[in-house]
């Protein structure tokens, strides 16, 4: 990593001008053009360049990842964008002699990496012609991902996204308090109905994209490419495929049928990982929650974010995992029904 500064912890000194001098310090000379692009965790925008297409910005969190964490997961995306895997990862650029590169700077205090500008939309997930070459793709990833784990990320764990989430909001009085019982019931129930599927279906862990929604898909005329794998860590292959999925159970099915029948052409796949999705579901929609708690005292979650820390909020919360603690009652989906 090029270091230049001792980190510093929160976004406040990260204005238009510093941008501009971190983009400027790797070598580009900018028009002076800045738009904040759509994200929380991190901070990105698009920066003009003078006679270039513009680039993107990304200036991550403090004390989010380290260093060996973030150079980590952008060796991933470029093993596959080295492979002809439509990734799109960081620019290496030269630090110090010219045969020394580096894909992780920093600026006044803040880490940053630069991206080419890829453009696209959302996939449409009810085309199946679509989900059949996103499962091709996802198959290529996973085919790669599963020579090796990430030694310094994380991985998808039910501590992670279910216990520390939960006692983080219950601890910090996020919640009013006449939901504070039910919650607590309904989450413990469904973290026992998660840890008894990961106990008898125990996933085999491979590295992830890790938020792999569409969103983070982009689609063009020469077809789709993955982005921000800001999430990556090790979990199981079918983390990557169920939040392609949508409609009710019978159309999932179908999805699930025409992304695996893809998938499968370069990866194989374990179907007990099936009696997972569910379990995953709750795991993210508790997990969400209590990322909104962790971030609040960012300024930008209270304006982005309003509707939380509401009884409105909670009250639907609260029924949206009485939904999902029924589901992990129910059979789960099947590739030949």
């Amino acid at each position: 990593m090029d270091t230049q500064n001792t980190l510093i912890h929160d976004y406040s000194q990260l204005d238009p001008d510093t941008i501009i001098s971190a983009v400027e310090s790797k070598g580009y000379l900018c028009d002076a053009r800045v738009l904040a692009l759509n994200s929380y965790e991190n901070r990105v925008y698009q920066v003009g360049i003078d006679d270039q297409s513009p680039i993107i910005a990304k200036f991550y969190r403090p004390n989010r990842w380290s260093d060996e964490q973030i150079i980590e997961e952008h060796l991933f995306s470029k093993t596959l964008h080295d492979l002809d895997i439509p990734a799109v990862p960081p620019l290496y650029l030269p630090i110090g002699t010219a045969s020394q590169t580096s894909s992780l700077f920093s600026f006044k205090g803040y880490r940053f990496a630069l991206y080419q500008r890829r453009g696209g939309r959302a996939p449409e997930l009810t085309d199946m012609n679509q989900l059949y070459w996103l499962g091709k793709l996802m198959g290529r990833v996973h085919a790669v991902a599963k020579t090796q784990q990430f030694q310094h990320r994380p991985s998808l764990s039910i501590d992670s996204f279910i216990r520390k989430p939960v006692a983080y909001i219950l601890e910090h009085d996020f919640m009013p308090a006449l939901f504070k019982e039910s919650y607590t019931a309904i989450v413990t129930d469904i973290l026992q109905h998660v840890e008894a599927n990961y106990q008898q279906f125990p996933p085999k862990l491979i590295r992830l994209h890790g938020d792999c929604h569409p969103g983070n898909i982009l689609w063009t005329d020469n077809g789709p490419h993955f982005v921000d794998f800001d999430d990556s860590r090790n979990g199981p292959a079918i983390q990557d495929l169920w939040m392609l999925l949508s409609g009710e159970r019978h159309e999932q099915e179908m999805q699930l049928r025409e992304i695996l029948e893809a998938y499968q052409e370069f990866c194989d796949f374990d179907l007990c990982e099936l009696r997972l999705i569910e379990s995953l579901r709750s795991m993210r929609i508790i997990h969400y929650a209590g990322w909104l708690a962790k971030r609040w005292d960012d300024p930008a979650f209270p304006r982005a974010f309003p509707w939380f820390n509401t009884e409105s909020f909670w009250g639907e919360h609260i029924l949206q995992l009485k939904e999902q603690l029924a589901a992990l009652q129910e059979n789960p989906l099947q590739l030949y029904p």
